[in-house]
This record gives structure tokens, C-alpha cells and sequence, in this order.
């Protein structure tokens, strides 16, 4: 018995780790698309703009670039949504017809956020525009509570982006 607990002492500092390793948030992907019946010019004509996501996106009441030159790598840009809330986001790469952003702090329930917006060739002529991202929950707990959960950031984050999208739509084609 004695050997055993000895053992168990030795063993339990490099179980420790592997424990704590298991309790962090997992990471999580979410991915949404639209076929849009215009070029893909128009369309990243729209969205180009780092700091006009409030020209497409119905959450967004206002967005200011607060650091750096905007559609540069490092801009940082702060969206204030029509509830109120604020979310501060920092530019990380804007090329071809795409760019890579990362949430710094806000109000969604997400950390270590990286997004990616792309416009690509679509059907018949027209786009698709892609909207994915890779996060973790906020909460870092083992047991997060209710509305921290896995669940609840990745149904938030395809509800922004659904809404996103579903509007881009309406106002490339209203635009035409």
C-alpha cells in the first residue's frame, strides 16, 4: 500500500496538467455562405470597407477605426451595435477579396476569436460570400453557466453571421 501511494505522489504532478488541459474550452468553428446574383467586384465593393460593417450588417448602429489606418493590418475598429453593446476588433490581414479580423473584447460570448470574410466566385456570375470563424467560449470554466456555453457561442455566432449575410444580400441587390 505504501509503494502504491508512493507511486500515486510521483504520478499525480504530471496528471495535473493533462486534468487542467481537459477543462479548457474546446475550440469551435462556425461557417456560414450566401450565393449573391452580382460579381464579385460588387459585392466586395460593399463589404471592402473594415469599417463599414454597419453598412450591410442590421446589428451594427456604428463603427469607428479608434487605432491604425483603416483596411490595414492593425486597424482596430470599435462596433457599436443597436443594443448598445460594444465590440473592439483588430485587422489582421485584407487581401485579394478577403480580410482576417480578431475580436479583442466585447460583448459576445466568445474568446480568442478569428474571423475570415471572403467573396468568391459564384454561380452563374454571381458570389458567394463566406463568413467563418474559430473561437472558445468566454467562460473558462469546466462548468460554465448557463448562456457561456459552447452551445450559446455557437449559435450566436451563426446568428451574427446569418443575419449578416441574409441582409448583405438584400442590400447588394436593392443597390443594382
Amino acid at each position: 500500500m505504501k509503494k502504491l501511494f508512493a507511486a500515486l505522489l510521483l504520478v499525480a504532478p504530471l496528471a495535473a496538467p493533462i486534468v487542467a488541459e481537459a477543462a479548457k474550452p474546446a475550440k469551435l468553428h462556425v461557417g456560414e455562405s450566401v450565393e449573391i446574383a452580382a460579381k464579385p467586384e460588387v459585392v466586395w465593393d460593399k463589404i471592402k470597407d473594415f469599417n463599414g460593417l454597419g453598412t450591410w450588417h442590421p446589428a451594427v448602429a456604428k463603427s469607428e477605426i479608434v487605432e491604425g489606418t483603416n483596411n490595414k493590418k492593425g486597424a482596430v475598429r470599435v462596433l457599436t451595435l443597436q443594443d448598445g453593446g460594444t465590440i473592439k476588433e483588430k485587422l489582421l490581414s485584407h487581401r485579394g477579396k478577403s480580410f482576417k479580423y480578431t475580436i479583442l473584447e466585447g460583448v459576445l460570448p466568445v474568446s480568442d476569436y478569428t474571423s475570415k470574410v471572403a467573396v468568391k466566385p459564384g454561380k452563374n456570375g454571381g458570389s458567394t460570400v463566406e463568413w467563418s470563424g474559430d473561437f472558445k467560449r468566454k467562460s473558462a470554466d469546466a462548468n460554465p453557466p448557463q448562456g457561456q456555453d459552447d452551445a450559446t457561442a455557437t449559435k450566436t455566432m451563426t446568428t451574427v453571421y446569418r443575419a449578416g449575410l441574409d441582409n448583405l444580400k438584400k442590400v447588394v441587390a436593392n443597390n443594382r
